[in-house]
């Protein structure tokens, strides 16, 4: 009988065209390929070409996947994700604000995530919000500190518009 970890093992391989043993235990989501290519630059790897669906480039035991847009391929790729067991993932992205405090280019460090884009009902009740791993968020702030960035914190709210 097949294992659905069989299956996402499968499909992971066939959606990035890279070997599970080719990713790192880290890995940084985007849906930028430019995010891809400076990935690449900085750590001086080659860039991998575009015949995947997902983009994917590791350095080190940091993997990075250009994974696409929308909800339902952030759900699949961290369904597939599970095969590899990653000890971190975090998204490198973009998002809107309503506020006139916050311009272009600003780092938002989201502490929840009020989920109305309906595909995540999938794995929780619209009512609880999503939640940052503590140690991944303290990691962050303090690297975005460490580099003298400002950034903002809050409860965002994800949409599949």
């Amino acid at each position: 009988m097949v294992k659905k970890q069989d299956i996402v093992g499968n499909w992971l391989v066939r959606y990035t065209k890279t070997p599970l043993e080719k990713f790192g235990s880290h890995i940084l989501l985007t849906n930028f390929n430019n995010y891809v290519d400076i990935f690449c630059d900085l750590m001086g790897i080659n860039k991998p070409d575009f015949s995947a669906n997902m983009r994917v480039a590791t350095a080190g035991d940091i993997t990075i996947i250009n994974f696409g847009i929308g909800s339902p391929n952030a759900a699949l790729i961290m369904d597939l994700l599970s095969t590899v067991s990653p000890k971190a993932c975090l998204f490198l992205g973009k998002c809107g604000g309503i506020s006139e405090k916050t311009h272009l280019g600003d780092y938002i460090l989201p502490l929840a995530g009020i989920r109305g884009e309906g595909t995540s009902n999938d794995y929780l009740p619209p009512e609880v919000p999503s939640l940052p791993a503590f140690m991944l968020q303290r990691a962050v702030s303090t690297a975005l500190r460490d580099n003298s960035h400002d950034y903002w914190t809050g409860t965002v709210y994800t949409t599949n518009r």
